[in-house]
């Protein structure tokens, strides 16, 4: 199950955080790393700070869209330190840990940590499934990049260790990318009805996303629906 769970940190500033976040996941049996567009690429002081997670750190990927880093990923958890305006499905740290543990039984698990100062960007926390949130002393809520990544790879490892009996059966969720495609399929079609205001299509388009996201569509109803949008599509066309 562990092999199926992906850490993803984005555009992370600092190159020993990267390190220090390795080591964080490697001693909670995790293996997957993928590095979106860091600030600076891992050099010798990554390496130190890795300190002997460096296995990790050779075979971490590097690439320059978090789309890109859960393009074939069915559960998408995003770490955030604060409330956003556009509200998103939260869960705390043990919910995070035992809906990854359940759902990489079927397909990967990304779980995405943002900058060290900021976090994640709204646009960036809305290609997530769910938000997943700290609950830190509110008078001193500071926690560097590893300590996030440990405190949620130690609720992934707990749930992964109790799991002793035959996994529950999962529905058969779509890859983040297909739902990428639907999303642009709707957007297309809502402004071929005029439904959207083409110079500003986001934030009804953010609205949606929340919407699809909290039903989470399996892979037979997404095909549906986008069975759906073809069809209306193709009405237009003829009339």
């Amino acid at each position: 199950m562990l092999d199926n769970i992906r850490i993803v940190l984005v555009n992370t500033s600092h190159p020993g955080n990267i390190g220090s976040a390795a080591r964080a996941m490697k001693t909670m049996g995790i293996h997957d790393l993928v590095l979106v567009d860091p600030v600076e690429a891992p050099n010798g002081q990554t390496i130190a700070m890795a300190a002997g997670a460096v296995d990790v750190l050779a075979n971490a990927r590097t690439v320059t869209s978090l789309a890109e880093a859960v393009a074939d990923c069915g559960l998408v958890i995003g770490s955030s330190a604060r409330s956003r305006t556009l509200e998103w499905p939260l869960l705390d740290p043990r919910e995070a840990g035992a809906k990854s543990i359940l759902e990489s039984t079927q397909h990967k698990v990304a779980l995405v940590f943002g900058r060290e100062r900021t976090g994640l960007t709204n646009e960036e926390l809305q290609q997530c499934h769910y938000h997943v949130c700290i609950p830190a002393n509110p008078d001193y809520s500071s926690l560097n990049l590893a300590m996030a990544v440990q405190t949620i790879c130690y609720e992934v490892r707990m749930h992964h260790l109790a799991n002793d009996r035959v996994p529950e059966t999962v529905d058969d969720y779509p890859q983040q990318q297909d739902l990428d495609r639907f999303y642009a399929h709707l957007e297309q079609l809502l402004l071929q009805v005029n439904f959207l205001r083409t110079d500003h299509p986001g934030q009804v388009m953010s609205k949606l996303r929340r919407v699809f996201n909290r039903a989470r569509p399996d892979s037979q109803e997404l095909n549906i629906l986008r069975g759906i949008l073809t069809a209306v599509q193709k009405t237009l066309r003829n009339t």
